[in-house]
C-alpha cells in the first residue's frame, strides 16, 4: 500500500471514529436524562411558559415581571459555586439592559432565607424569587430535566420557550450574544 493510500485511511478511520463518538455521546446524555415526573408537563422549545408565576423572597406568589418583553430566567443556588460566579455577570447585562430590555430574572432553588443571606454579601439588581429544589421545581418545567444549576432559559414577549442553557455565562457579553442569536432563531 503507499504512504498517500495509508494516510488516506488512517483519515477515513478517524473521521469514522469521530461520527460513532459523537452518537455514542448523545445516546448516553439521552439515557442519563430522567424521564419527567408523572403529571408534569414539560415545556419544550417553542412552546407557551405560560403562566410564569413565582414566590418572591418575602413569600408573596406573583407573576414573574416582564410581561410582554423578553425574559431572561435563571435558576441558581447559594450553594452552587458556578451560580455564584455567574451573579455578578447575570447582573452586569441586567444593568446593560435598561428600562425596555431583556427582563432578567432569578430563581432560587433553595430557601428563601438562605438566597437572602448570600444577595446580602452579593447583591444585584433585578428580581430574585426562592422555591424549593425538586424534582417538580419550575426549573425542570421548563427543560432542566438533570436538575443542573445554573441554568437559563430565555422566553419571548409571547411567553414562549425558545432557549435553554445549561452552565454558567462567563461574561455579560456572552450572555448578550446567547440572547441574540436565541432572538433570531425564534419562531415569529
Amino acid at each position: 500500500m503507499k504512504p498517500w493510500q495509508q494516510w488516506a485511511l488512517i483519515g477515513m478511520f478517524a473521521v469514522a471514529s469521530a461520527a460513532l463518538g459523537i452518537w455514542l455521546r448523545g445516546e448516553f446524555d439521552d439515557a442519563r436524562t430522567p424521564p419527567a415526573p408523572e403529571g408534569l408537563k414539560v415545556v419544550a422549545l417553542g412552546e407557551s411558559a405560560e403562566p410564569l408565576l413565582g414566590t418572591t423572597l418575602d413569600g408573596v406568589n406573583q407573576p414573574l415581571p416582564g410581561e410582554g418583553r423578553w425574559r431572561l430566567i435563571n435558576f441558581w443556588a447559594s450553594w452552587c459555586p458556578p451560580c455564584v460566579k455567574e451573579m455578578p455577570v447575570l447582573d452586569a447585562y441586567h444593568r446593560a439592559q435598561g428600562a425596555d430590555g431583556v427582563q432578567v430574572i432569578g430563581i432560587a432553588l433553595e430557601d428563601a432565607a438562605d438566597a437572602r443571606a448570600f444577595l446580602d454579601r452579593v447583591p444585584v439588581g433585578f428580581p430574585i424569587f426562592a422555591e424549593p429544589n425538586s424534582i417538580r421545581d419550575s426549573s425542570v418545567r421548563l427543560g432542566n430535566a438533570r436538575g443542573l444549576l445554573p441554568y437559563t432559559v430565555l422566553i419571548d414577549p409571547q411567553g414562549r420557550l425558545v432557549a435553554q442553557h445549561l452552565s454558567p455565562f462567563p461574561d455579560a457579553d456572552d450572555i448578550g450574544g446567547w440572547v441574540e442569536a436565541a432572538k433570531a432563531d425564534a419562531p415569529r
